[in-house]
This record gives C-alpha cells, structure tokens and sequence, in this order.
C-alpha cells in the first residue's frame, strides 16, 4: 500500500517537471541589454590621428584673434559725445594744442584723422585731406592686424579634414589587407580619422570664416564713422569763423 502511494506521488512529481521544462523550452530567449558604453570628446580627439594637433593649434589662434580684435574694435568704436563740437569749439578759440590733446585722449580713430587735420591747419585744403587720407589708411590697418590670419585658417582648416578623410581611407583599406576580410573591427580605426578629422576641419573653418566675416562688418561700420566725422572736420574748418 505505501509502495503504490510512492510510486504515484513519484509518476506526479515527473509529470510536473516534465510540464515544467515544455514551458520554459517555450517561452522566447531574453537576451540580457547590451552595455552602453559613452566616449568622450578627448577620446574622439585622440582617436582622429596627429593631424587633430594642427588643427587644435588653429583654433586657439582664431579664438585669439577674434577676441583680441573684437575688444580692440569695441574700443574704438566708442562714440565720444560732442566730439567735433568740442573740437570746432577750441579751434574756433585759437586753442590749438588744447584740440590737439583732446584728440589725443581719444581712443576713437577718427580722432586721429582730426588731430592730424588741425595740425595741418593754414596748408592748403587739399594738403589737410590728403594727409587725413594717408592716417586713416594706417587707422584701417590698425583695425585689420592679424585679420588675414583667420582668413587663412578658414581656407586650410577643412583642408587639413579633407587629408584626414584620405589619412582615415588609407588606414581602412591597409587594415582591412592584414585582416583578409571586411569587418566593422577592421574598418573601425580608419572611419574615426575620417570622420572626425572630417568634422573638426569643417567646424573650425565656419567658425573663421563667420568671425572674420564679423570683424569685417565691424570695421566697415567703423570706418564709415571715419570718413563721416573727416567730411565734418573739412566742412568745419571752412565755416566763418563767427
């Protein structure tokens, strides 16, 4: 009597593991989530071969200058209040080296081209405009220093991409040689010079070309205030005096 009790509870036992392992044999494989793994800007950086140095060293050069020439513009931008009124006023008084050293106070460039009309005052008119001519040429070139520099980079920066994109294939194709066939892994290294040399030389020549673009338009409007205050200095030295 207590064999066949065993027994039965052994043959249930077996029938519910067996229906056990139906089910689990059914059910679909979960495949455990892939690790997300980051990289960082050094490491993209690095991983864009030796040509990213020279292209990090133009980025700081345009950085440079851009800020240098943008804080030296500023400056010489500022709008002085009644400037040429002053000026007609000391002039007007015989006062001709209290005008000449409140141009010189003056970090304005039109301030030069003043300064060098009222020390030419008595010569003849075309002898004050030509030499207020000559002074706001060297003004214009004092505002333009270094503004070639990131021109060039402009120019070069996605050049020096466009080598890292041949750099990149070479690395691919000599990669893909020792491995014997084409795979991600051997492909890899080659696609992260290309891409990233790529993308840097492009980034750093947009960013020269809209600074330089900028200053330029910032020294357009500068030098239109230039010629404006030199037409009112030449009219005003042709006023009567009252």
């Amino acid at each position: 009597m207590i064999s066949a009790i065993l027994l039965q509870v052994t043959n249930t036992a077996t029938t519910v593991v067996d229906s056990a392992n139906k089910v689990t044999q059914s059910l679909p494989v979960v495949s455990a989530p892939p690790t997300e793994s980051s990289i960082s800007v050094w490491d993209m950086v690095l991983k864009g071969g030796p040509l990213m140095w020279p292209l990090a060293l133009m980025t700081v050069i345009a950085v440079y200058i851009f800020i240098e020439r943008y804080l030296v513009i500023r400056r010489a931008s500022r709008v002085e209040q009644n400037f040429l009124d002053n000026i007609r006023d000391s002039i007007y008084a015989g006062r001709i080296e209290s005008a000449i050293e409140y141009c010189r106070r003056s970090y304005s460039p039109s301030a030069r081209l003043v300064e060098k009309g009222i020390k030419r005052l008595g010569k003849p008119l075309k002898e004050i405009e030509d030499s207020i001519e000559i002074v706001g040429k060297f003004e214009v070139y004092k505002l333009e220093k270094n503004m070639s520099i990131l021109s060039i980079i402009a120019g070069i920066a996605p050049m020096f991409g466009f080598v890292g994109t041949i750099i990149g294939v070479i690395r691919i194709f000599h990669d893909i040689s020792l491995a014997g066939d084409v795979s991600i892994t051997s492909v890899s290294s080659g696609l992260y010079v290309k891409m990233v040399c790529s993308a840097a030389g492009l980034l750093i020549g947009m960013f020269s070309f809209i600074c330089y673009h900028w200053l330029n338009i910032m020294i357009n409007r500068q030098v239109q205030k230039m010629e404006q205050d030199t037409m009112e200095f030449i009219d005003m030295i042709q006023e009567p005096v009252k």
